[in-house]
């Protein structure tokens, strides 16, 4: 039976270049279990957009005298840049501007309204006296009451990763202009959370696969309390609000629409399709599951209030898996936009081969705790891991079987209990690198199937293939031929994490660009290799200085 699997992937802010923990945070590993799932026969959905309600865009646009959607419109196309030069492969990146999304948004509201989760209320909000205007959480700023930062934002703490109310912060003060806000009461709409407190802990406590530290966080909140949430603003950019009761200037507040997302471009999807109802095959069908790709600084929002919202809703699937990496950090100093630490996925993107940099990052994927990397340790990856061991071996073994085999796969003589053992054990490796990804383990399956390479390398080291040329040549023929089949087999394991080379080496070793499923094929003697070329550049010590 086939599987069906959505594949929910971040919605990050069009406020600005994104860098290589958002790469490594959510994209690429989004990428990379997608890729697989499709090979291995399942039916994926993965969806995501840049998101362009949060006050980032409007912090940005005020600092560049833009309007909001100027700002989205200049970084979205960048963003989908980044996915394009990469192959991450989305079956759609849209934007919260959509009118899908804001009639999506709203009928999500109206629904939580109609069924008692929503209810009006007063709460006190910043104000800027100077500005004269209400301040969003993101334009205030100020010190963690938890951890002692003195530059927490208004909804979050990026050092501990805490969800914040702006009052909460210690000497707050506005980003509009220095001032220190004061307190006014203004009317909202609240999420009820507290009511979903039960449910949302017996939901929890059933997911034993789950990474602990996601898990952990997720059930931290609700037996600290969680209180009710606003879920309008005053501002004047974002989903309008449906009802007209709360008067001028409101919206909904962006953490409300912009997990909504996730459902909206699903719908937006299949609007595209000959079936406007293909979303609900993810969606509504129990038997479909849902993953979705997040940095830890979206655990509160992907394990507690997006699930409670579509507990409410009724009748929507809740996540599967919320598999949420830990930072990437940079010399010691967690990357960044805001704060300019880490240079952005472009700049890679213009220097590396995109194999090179998947690479890079799929092999430092911060899955359990924070991963430091450096410019030096990408150089040394792809030098000393991806070029000497998997690069080396397919070009020495295609070399060596085009000059000397009139470029064409050995014809194999009767192969000796060490061949059988090699392409077996290619063949288990196919198995355990698919337990990993299926896992979301994707650093033990990646290395996997370069172990599996490391042992190809080794039985040609034993065996000896340029010396056999000469001496025993139908040896020779056949220990080529069973590299062969192996590096057919490694390839399909490589090709989650490295499609654009796994392509180009289909076509050296004479079948095609593309893998139709997860098994190794078996490549017949004298089928004619394509040309043999290296598949990767080895990197100069100063490649990534600038």
């Amino acid at each position: 039976m086939t599987e069906r699997i959505l594949v929910a992937v971040a919605w990050p802010y069009a406020s600005g270049s994104l860098h290589l923990g958002h790469l490594g945070g959510a994209y690429l590993p989004a990428d990379i279990f997608a890729r697989y799932h499709r090979l291995a026969g399942s039916d994926v959905l993965m969806v995501s957009g840049s998101d362009a309600h949060g006050t980032p865009i409007t912090v940005k646009a005020d600092e560049e005298g833009l309007t909001p959607a100027e700002v989205v419109n200049q970084y979205h196309p960048e963003i989908l840049g980044y996915w394009e030069a990469l192959g991450i492969s989305f079956d759609l990146f849209t934007t919260t501007m959509t009118e899908n999304h804001a009639a999506v948004t709203q009928d999500v509201f109206l629904r939580l309204l109609e069924k008692g989760h929503l209810v009006k209320g007063t709460s006190t909000q910043f104000f800027d006296p100077e500005a004269e205007r209400f301040l969003p959480d993101r334009y205030v700023e100020g010190t963690c009451p938890h951890c002692g930062y003195t530059g927490a934002r208004g909804d979050q703490c990026e050092n501990c990763g805490r969800t914040l109310d702006a009052v909460d912060l210690i000497e707050p003060r506005s980003r509009l202009t220095g001032a220190t806000p004061v307190l006014r009461e203004t009317e909202h709409y609240f999420f009820k959370l507290p009511e979903f407190a039960e449910p949302l802990r017996a939901w929890l406590e059933s997911k034993t696969t789950w990474r602990r530290h996601v898990k952990n966080w997720a059930l931290g909140m609700i037996e600290e309390g969680m209180p009710e949430r606003a879920m309008t603003r005053d501002i004047d950019w974002g989903v309008e609000v449906p009802v007209d009761d709360l008067g001028p200037g409101k919206r909904i507040y962006v953490w409300f629409d912009a997990v909504i997302g996730y459902l909206s471009a699903a719908k937006e999807w299949a609007a595209g399709t000959d079936d406007p109802d293909a979303w609900k095959r993810w969606w509504e069908d129990p038997a479909a599951l849902s993953y979705y790709f997040i940095g830890k600084d979206n655990i509160p929002f992907h394990t507690v209030i997006w699930p409670a919202m579509l507990m409410g809703y009724g009748g929507l699937n809740l996540p599967t898996d919320v598999p949420a990496n830990q930072y990437i950090t940079f010399k010691g100093q967690k990357a960044s936009k805001s704060a300019g630490v880490g240079k952005s996925i472009g700049w890679y993107a213009e220097r590396l081969q995109p194999d090179a940099l998947r690479y890079a990052i799929a092999s430092v994927l911060p899955e359990q705790n924070d991963t430091d990397l450096s410019d030096e340790d990408i150089i040394r990856r792809v030098n000393e891991e991806l070029v000497a061991t998997w690069g080396n071996l397919v070009n020495r073994v295609l070399s060596l079987s085009e000059r000397n085999f009139e470029g064409k796969v050995p014809e194999p003589g009767q192969l000796t209990p060490t061949d059988e053992a090699l392409i077996a054990s290619i063949d288990k490796a196919l198995g355990t690198a698919a337990d990993h990804i299926e896992a979301v383990e994707l650093r033990a399956g990646l290395r996997t199937a370069m172990d599996a390479a490391s042992e190809v390398n080794a039985y040609l080291n034993s065996e000896e293939p340029w010396k056999a040329l000469k001496e025993d040549p139908d040896r020779a023929r056949t220990v080529l031929w069973a590299a062969i089949q192996a590096i057919s087999g490694i390839r399909v394991a490589l090709t989650p994490y490295l499609p654009w080379t796994s392509a180009r080496l289909g076509e050296m070793l004479g079948i095609g660009p593309d893998v139709s499923a997860w098994n190794r094929p078996e490549i017949a003697g004298g089928t004619r290799l394509g040309e043999v070329t290296p598949l990767f550049d080895k990197l100069e010590p100063d490649a990534l200085d600038g």
